[in-house]
């Protein structure tokens, strides 16, 4: 493993305000990753459970991907690309109409503002980490994660980051910029690769993985400074699933296997940013060429449930669809969730969220729902991975987000101030 200080790359600017804690057919599968942030900050303390705290008050631009994959991805699909058993390759389409949904229960906002900027000088990052070498069909793989820790006293909340990447692709090198914004406001963040369809995988072999994540890190608190009870899990797109799946199972030892198990794999709360939930409903609110696609039989949406070799459809909602939604595992317990969606995303239906949000508080959980008006599926295009013009942001035309910075509405302090809120309103 790998460990750096972030200053050694990335140079000082302006000061900024405190803020609270608060590839084509190659490159469609291969360029899914996902793009988010959450802040937080609170009192400086040396004590043995400090509150998070940015850790300087130096700022410029936020550091930023440098693998081929990740920075083609970062901000991007995890929506359900279609292809052979095993992860084969095929183009994304993207939903030409987008069926409005009723946000009565949500919060909505405009997401425009100014961007996230980045204390770098104060995060240390080690890399390459090996957590856990579970074994699928015969085959070992070394698991990985990165981790960021901020430069302060006291032990730190933990924020567990769930990459997406279509059911595909899990590389835990995407979303720099956004991590790096997170770790900079007081929390130790951990970037977890997990096993996907390519290798035979299902969700809750990648479900394992990211409480095998869990236990590590709860298991080496005292290296990374991690505050054991404030482990909170936030993700993006398939990573948003996952999350949200972690946070529905917490306390569920059915899904802890391998090592560490002396360790709880338990979060306090979800941040779940356009992730889907009920595979049989991921294209609901959808013209038909983009249902036909992502229902299609045996893509990877279908081998993430039934498996590699699948011939079947998650159109159908069988028990086996419902296993994998994460709404069948609500809890009088469940954590706290903040979940996100853009009006404009034309890969997972705003409606999954939607639903997902309404099942919670039904069951009286403590959760909030925040809409981003004409935000899409992260803040990079994915025009090059559908190989289709996108329309106008709206609710019957979508586009996803262009990669200049004016147009990244997931990456802007607005935006991240929703999370921040929600982390420090946990954190205490």
């Amino acid at each position: 493993m790998h460990g750096h200080d972030v200053t050694a790359d990335h140079g000082r600017g302006e000061r900024r305000r405190p803020r609270r804690p608060g590839r084509t057919a190659a490159l469609a599968v291969v360029a899914l990753m996902t793009g988010a942030g959450l802040a937080g900050c609170g009192n400086d303390g040396s004590s043995a459970a400090s509150s998070p705290t940015p850790a300087s008050a130096s700022a410029s631009a936020c550091p930023t991907s440098t693998s081929a994959a990740a920075g083609a991805a970062a901000g991007q699909a995890g929506g359900t690309p279609s292809g052979q058993p095993g992860g084969g390759t095929t183009k994304l389409v993207q939903a030409a109409t987008i069926k409005k949904t009723d946000d009565s229960t949500s919060t909505v906002i405009d997401p425009a503002g100014p961007a996230i900027t980045c204390d770098t000088s104060a995060v240390t990052t080690t890399d390459d980490i090996t957590y856990s070498s579970p074994t699928t069909h015969g085959v070992r793989t070394d698991l990985k994660l990165d981790i960021q820790v901020p430069k302060t006293s006291g032990k730190k909340p933990l924020v567990v980051y769930v990459t997406g990447g279509g059911w595909v692709l899990a590389d835990r090198t995407g979303n720099l910029d956004q991590r790096t914004y997170v770790a900079d406001q007081g929390y130790v963040v951990a970037s977890v690769q997990y096993r996907t369809t390519t290798g035979g995988a299902t969700y809750k072999d990648a479900l394992a993985d990211v409480k095998s994540a869990i236990r590590y890190l709860r298991a080496n608190a005292d290296t990374y400074g991690i505050d054991t009870d404030r482990v909170f899990v936030w993700g993006q797109s398939a990573g948003g699933y996952l999350a949200a799946m972690t946070g529905v199972t917490s306390g569920d030892k059915a899904y802890d296997v391998g090592d560490h198990l002396d360790r709880s794999s338990a979060v306090q709360g979800v941040v779940d940013e356009f992730g889907p939930a009920d595979l049989s409903r991921l294209a609901a609110d959808y013209d038909q060429a983009a249902k036909d696609f992502n229902y299609a039989a045996g893509n990877a949406a279908a081998q993430w449930v039934y498996g590699p070799g699948t011939t079947r459809s998650v159109a159908q909602h069988t028990s086996q669809v419902a296993a994998a939604d994460p709404a069948t595992h609500i809890t009088s317990a469940t954590p706290p969730f903040l979940l996100m969606h853009g009006t404009a995303d034309p890969l997972v239906s705003p409606s999954q969220t939607l639903n997902l949000f309404t099942a919670l508080r039904k069951k009286g959980v403590d959760a909030e729902r925040v809409v981003l008006t004409g935000a899409g599926h992260g803040d990079l295009s994915v025009a090059g991975l559908t190989g289709s013009s996108p329309g106008a942001a709206s609710s019957t035309s979508p586009s996803a987000s262009a990669p200049d910075s004016a147009s990244k509405p997931w990456s802007t302090e607005k935006t991240m101030s929703r999370i921040t809120g929600f982390l420090s309103g946990h954190s205490s």
